[in-house]
C-alpha cells in the first residue's frame, strides 16, 4: 500500500508572532457603498454631507480601512434610511445589507485562531445572494445585481478597483482556513459548517482543489440519508466547477432518481434562490410533503441558466424537468415559460447536450406544446 496522499497547505495560515494579520473587515460593504455613491453622482465630500459624516469617514468606509460592520446598529439604520431617501436603488440596498453579512463572515473566516465550534459559517443555511457576495472578492465575479447596474452617473477619477479586493495573502489564508474548517468539523452538529466550508474551499483555483475535495468525500461517510445526499451534492457541484462533469452526471443518475432525491433537489434549489425563507438547519430539504413555494421564481432562474456554456447545464435541465413534473401549473403562459420555450430549439441544436439532457429537453418541449394547445 502506498503512502497516504498529503495535501500541501495553500500558504502559511498565520503571520509570524508579533505580526498582525487581522484583515480589513469592511471591504465588500465599503465597495457597495461606493457604488451607491457613484450611482447618485456624488463626490465623497458631497456624499458625506448628505449622510452627516466626514469625508474621511466615507473614504475609510469605501476602502475598508474603517469597517462598516463596526458601526453601531442605530447609526447603521439611520444611514440606511438616508440612503433610501437619497434614492438608492432597492436592489443596491439589499446588496448592501448582504455585503455587511458577507464582511462579518469573511472577517471570521480570515481569523486563523477562531475555534471551529464558534464559526459563523455554520449558523444558518446560506442562500445564493449571500454566497455570491461572499465569493465576490475571492472570484472577482460580481453578483448578478451588480452586473446589471446602469452606467455610473459620475465617472471615476484615476485608477480604482473593479470590485472588493483581498490581498493574495488574505485569499490564501481564507482558503487554508476553509480547508481546516472542513477537515476539523466532524461532530454531528457541525455538518452544515463542514458542508459550507467545503463549498467555499472549492472556489479556490489551486491545482489540487479537485483531488482534495474527492479525498474529503471519501473520508466522510455520513450515516443518515440527508447528510449523505448533501455531501454527494456538494462535492459533485464543486467538482463540476473544476471541470469534472462525470461526478455531477453520476449524482444526477444516482441521487435524484427516486422521490426523496427529487424532492430534496427541488427544495434545495427553491431555498437557494430565495423562494423558501431563511433556515437555520438543512432538515427542511428532506421534507417530501408539498412545500409552500410556488416555483415561479425557481423556473425563471433555471430557464435563465439554460445556456450551453453553463457549468451545471445537465443539473439545470434535469431540475427544470423535475420541477415541471411536480408543478405542471408552471407550464401556463408566463415570462419564464416563454424564455424556456424560446431557448429549447437552440439547446436541442447544440452538440454538447448529454443523452439524458436531450431526452429531458424533448420532454419539456412536448409538455409546453400540450399546455399551449
Amino acid at each position: 500500500m502506498g503512502a497516504p496522499v498529503q495535501y500541501r497547505p495553500i500558504r502559511s495560515l498565520t503571520a509570524s508572532r508579533g505580526t498582525s494579520c487581522r484583515p480589513r473587515s469592511g471591504v465588500v460593504s465599503g465597495y457597495v457603498l461606493r457604488l451607491i455613491r457613484e450611482q447618485q453622482g456624488c463626490t465623497q465630500e458631497g456624499f458625506a454631507e448628505r449622510l452627516g459624516v466626514s469625508a474621511d469617514t466615507i473614504a475609510g468606509w469605501e476602502s475598508g480601512r474603517r469597517s462598516l460592520t463596526a458601526v453601531p446598529v442605530g447609526q447603521m439604520l439611520a444611514t440606511r434610511h438616508r440612503l433610501m431617501h437619497l434614492g438608492a436603488a432597492p436592489s443596491l440596498l439589499h446588496t448592501f445589507e448582504r455585503a455587511l453579512e458577507a464582511d462579518v463572515l469573511l472577517a471570521g473566516a480570515l481569523e486563523s485562531e477562531v475555534p471551529i465550534a464558534s464559526s459563523a459559517l455554520g449558523s444558518m443555511v446560506m442562500q445564493r445572494d449571500l454566497i455570491e457576495i461572499l465569493a465576490w472578492p475571492l472570484s472577482g465575479r460580481p453578483p448578478r445585481g451588480i452586473r446589471e447596474l446602469p452606467d455610473r452617473v459620475r465617472s471615476r477619477r484615476g485608477p480604482a478597483p473593479a470590485g472588493p479586493e483581498l490581498s493574495s495573502s488574505e485569499r490564501a489564508r481564507f482558503f487554508a482556513n476553509m480547508r481546516r474548517t472542513a477537515e476539523e468539523a466532524r461532530d454531528g452538529d457541525q455538518f452544515l459548517l463542514r458542508r459550507q466550508a467545503l463549498y467555499l474551499a472549492g472556489l479556490n483555483d489551486q491545482d489540487d482543489t479537485g483531488s482534495w475535495l474527492a479525498h474529503q468525500q471519501r473520508a466522510e461517510r455520513p450515516t443518515d440519508w440527508l447528510s449523505n445526499w448533501l455531501n454527494q451534492r456538494s462535492v459533485a457541484m464543486v467538482s463540476a466547477r473544476h471541470g469534472d462533469q462525470d461526478r455531477l452526471a453520476s449524482f444526477i443518475d444516482t441521487a435524484l432518481t427516486d422521490e426523496a432525491g427529487a424532492a430534496a433537489n427541488l427544495n434545495y434549489w427553491a431555498y437557494w434562490i430565495g423562494e423558501i425563507p431563511l433556515e437555520l438547519s438543512d432538515t427542511f430539504i428532506a421534507d417530501s410533503t408539498p412545500q409552500r413555494w410556488s416555483g415561479h421564481k425557481l423556473l425563471a432562474h433555471l430557464a435563465d441558466g439554460l445556456t450551453i456554456d453553463h457549468g451545471y447545464l445537465d443539473l439545470n435541465i434535469h431540475t427544470i424537468w423535475s420541477l415541471l413534473q411536480a408543478r405542471p401549473n408552471l407550464l401556463h403562459p408566463g415570462a419564464a415559460t416563454t424564455v424556456l420555450r424560446d431557448r429549447l430549439p437552440m439547446m436541442l441544436d447544440s452538440a454538447g447536450i448529454s443523452t439524458r439532457g436531450r431526452r429531458e429537453l424533448e420532454s419539456i418541449r412536448y409538455a409546453i406544446r400540450l399546455a399551449e394547445a
